[in-house]
């Protein structure tokens, strides 16, 4: 198959410098006991503590917020690491320097990592400004990048998310005035207030905690009806832009097919679980419906809390070391060769549930907060296992983020921004016996919203990076400054068509090389016109974060 390939060769100019009002680091304590006391006068922290030579260095900054963070440190320094907000970076240099005593490390925070926005009830994860939701670990949503993502967005209401799972309590206050019953269903311990609060659970209310697109709206329904998914249908006739089954069984329809093809046309993304069949049980032969309809995407679980395996060695009943939920790897759990943690290690098929080939997206469900239980009986409690229904939500709810920044975005490119946008994980060796199986990756919620700003914004850069792609086809669209491919392999039976309005570079490292079966189609068409235009939350970029030049 012929194959066409455009290379633009551009000249580089340099971007305005952007200021900040203040200087942002992470600062650690030698001691877990170390806790300083402040008194806080006209928004700012005076530090109380009975330290003298501490005082002296903070009396002469302005101190804004030092407080623990659950953010960049490894497990054994959580109870010890600081996020700092300050007047002058001077400050993070001198506290090395003059109170090394009580501090051995610290980096500053970059200027491109303070485009975030965290709501006022992010939990324990937050680190700007109080958290008057519950106190909950939403670590996974800072994996995920959820507050690079609010920067750009954090929802729109005529954006609808559906949810096609067991009954929401919509009288609770994340989905009170913003959720409407489409079809009734019975409830199943929570499942679907669970569902439904991943996705798009009110933020910034003080309340609860924060779904993924918390200012979406919500329309519910009924789960199930395998052959026909007629509930599915009425969503999507009633404007649904993305709709959540957090379910899934091994009937296949043909009729569903063609429902889904129907739901596709008008404008709704489909999200399915793709199952919770363990690998010993499934092999990767085992297909589960509608997670492996056509243009369905199917999700499935993965590891996103430690970044190194030494990071969370744990011991089981059988004093056999193990380890779990580290960052990149497929399932859950890692066991060691011979029970000795110098030795190989491997994944626990057991503890990965349904992967095959039809597997578009992995993403956290492992760690993942129940609200539905919450609700139920008034106590906090995580999934402690990788149920594909916490997966799936995130996916959802990212999806649903896309749609509220650009809802012109073609129902034909959402698939490959999710894929393109995600982290690979195809080096760490563990993964290998499962390759083919786990999709694109790890879902990276943060990426795919910038990418679709960028795409979407003439005075941007979109960059396409760091994938390996064997398969898929992949279909964008971007009227950008430009589109920069780098790190990049498009192989074998990979298709990209690509369209720019202006210009599209190939970086080094990059391979655009298909078989016969794929194609390679990049194409500049300088009269390509925007269907609408971005929807930026209020006050973007110029939130109560980050402040670019004027």
């Amino acid at each position: 198959m012929q194959k066409q390939l455009i290379i633009f060769l551009l000249i580089l100019f340099s971007t305005p410098s952007i200021s900040q009002e203040s200087s942002w680091f992470y600062i650690r304590a030698k001691d877990t006991l170390f806790t300083p006391e402040f008194k806080s006068i006209n928004n700012t922290l005076i530090y109380n503590g009975d330290d003298i030579k501490l005082k002296s260095i903070m009396d002469k900054y302005t101190l804004f917020e030092f407080k623990k963070t659950f953010k960049k440190p490894k497990k054994e320094d959580l109870k010890k690491t600081f996020f700092v907000v300050t007047d002058n970076k001077e400050l993070l240099f001198e506290l090395l320097k003059r109170a090394s005593h009580i501090f051995d490390f610290g980096e500053l925070i970059e200027e491109e990592d303070k485009k975030i926005f965290e709501p006022n009830d992010y939990g324990v994860t937050s680190t700007i400004g109080e958290n008057l939701g519950l106190q909950v670990d939403l670590s996974y949503l800072d994996f995920l990048g959820l507050p690079e993502a609010w920067y750009y967005t954090t929802g729109e209401s005529k954006t609808i998310i559906g949810i096609s799972d067991a009954s929401t309590d919509i009288t609770d206050l994340d989905f009170k005035d913003k959720t409407k019953v489409v079809k009734m269903t019975r409830n199943v311990k929570g499942h679907g207030s669970s569902v439904a609060s991943i996705a798009a659970a009110q933020g910034d209310n003080k309340h609860g905690a924060p779904g993924v697109c918390y200012d979406c709206g919500i329309y519910t329904t009924k789960y199930g009806d395998f052959k026909n998914l007629a509930q599915l249908l009425e969503l999507s006739r009633l404007g649904v832009k993305v709709i959540n089954c957090s379910w899934s069984g091994t009937m296949r329809s043909e009729t569903a097919q063609a429902v889904i093809d129907e739901m596709f046309e008008n404008g709704t993304i489909v999200v399915s679980s793709s199952g919770n069949r363990n690998w010993i049980k499934t092999k990767g032969e085992k297909k589960y419906y509608p997670a492996s309809y056509n243009h369905v995407i199917s999700v499935s679980a993965g590891m996103y809390k430690y970044e190194s395996l030494t990071d969370n060695i744990l011991i089981s009943e059988k004093g056999n070391p193990y380890g779990e939920n580290i960052r990149g790897y497929v399932g859950r759990t890692i066991g060691f060769k011979d029970h000795n943690v110098k030795n190989g290690h491997h994944i626990y098929p057991v503890s990965i549930t349904t992967l095959n080939n039809e597997v578009d997206i992995l993403s956290p469900s492992t760690g993942v907060f129940s609200y539905g239980k919450y609700l139920l009986n008034n106590k906090i409690s995580y999934d402690l296992n990788e149920h594909t229904s916490n997966a799936t939500p995130l996916v959802t709810g990212t999806i649903g983020l896309m749609f509220s920044l650009y809802p012109c975005l073609p129902v034909t490119e959402v698939e490959s921004i999710i894929k393109l946008s995600s982290m690979n994980i195809d080096h760490i060796k563990a993964n290998q016996p499962y390759k083919g199986n786990y999709g694109a990756g790890l879902l990276q919620t943060g990426n795919a919203v910038k990418l679709v700003y960028n795409l979407y914004s003439e005075t941007e850069i979109a960059t396409i990076e760091n994938q390996n792609f064997s398969r898929w086809d992949f279909k964008l669209t971007s009227y950008s400054k430009k589109v920069v491919i780098q790190n990049q392999k498009f192989t074998d039976s990979s298709t990209l068509n690509l369209t720019a309005k202006n210009s599209i570079v190939i970086g080094e490292n990059s391979i655009l090389k298909p078989n016969s079966k794929g194609q390679i189609i990049l194409k500049i068409d300088p009269t390509l016109e925007k269907e609408c235009d971005l929807v930026l939350r209020e006050g973007f970029p110029n939130n109560k974060y980050y402040h670019p030049s004027k």
